[in-house]
């Protein structure tokens, strides 16, 4: 069942609904994609129709941010469950590393996708790194000619948002893929550059917390997540 947040159409599953939900896209012979949508795309999309579009066309919206739990809630639509992108990129690759599936991962800077393979063949050894891409390219099209040659069951996409939705949402069904997932920062998390927060923090709901701690640069960006929860307030209360 669809959970509608401030525009954004969520799935509302445990990680573990999520993760099955997850396994039978990847086991059809066609062509899914997947967003993680925290706070901030809730605002971007408000201000961007083409970006609302793309993350409502997914076959999965899973709710990344700790802010859209609580934003569904006051809303009166509450949510299962957060479902972090990273931990629903873990089972896939758990789900892939079973079936001897072909993963490609797009994004980050350069060197960033080649390391993350490496940490991840180390803990799934059964899966095919079959090929790398930096997020640092102006040709699309080359792009996914590359990726097509590569044949890959499962893509990571990497770019950032909207930039990662909009590039699967138009040329995901290109690559041959059966399952990509649009993940932002989590190539830098497999590789080691990253840090995630402790399973304390985690639990609490405060993983932006301590990552806000160990990137003080990202206050800006944090300072505006408020507004979501305003946004959520006022919309219950108009209703």
């Amino acid at each position: 069942m669809k959970q509608e947040i401030l525009g954004v159409n969520f799935d509302n599953l445990t990680r573990e609904e999520a993760a099955r939900a997850g396994a039978r896209l990847l086991e059809e012979d066609r062509f899914h994609y997947v967003v993680t949508p925290n706070p901030e795309f809730l605002l971007a999309a408000e201000k961007d129709p083409d970006f609302r579009r793309v993350l409502n066309s997914a076959d999965l919206a899973l709710p990344d941010g700790i802010g859209v739990v609580y934003s569904a809630k006051i809303m009166g639509r509450p949510l299962k469950a957060r479902v972090p992108g990273i931990e629903f990129a873990e089972d896939m690759l758990a789900c892939l590393d079973e079936r001897g599936g072909r993963l490609f991962l797009l994004g980050a800077r350069p060197g960033v996708a080649e390391k993350a393979g490496e940490n991840i063949l180390a803990r799934y050894p059964n899966i095919t790194l079959c090929g790398t891409q930096d997020g640092y390219f102006r040709d699309e099209e080359t792009v996914l000619l590359k990726v097509a040659a590569a044949r890959p069951d499962l893509l990571f996409v990497c770019l950032g948002a909207p930039k990662q939705e909009k590039w699967m949402a138009r040329w995901g069904r290109h690559t041959g893929a059966r399952l990509a997932i649009g993940l932002g920062g989590v190539l830098d998390v497999f590789a080691g550059n990253v840090e995630r927060a402790p399973e304390s923090w985690q639990k609490l709901g405060l993983e932006w917390a301590y990552r806000l701690k160990k990137e003080p640069q990202r206050a800006g960006r944090m300072a505006r997540l408020p507004l979501v929860l305003v946004k959520a307030a006022g919309e219950r209360f108009k209703k």
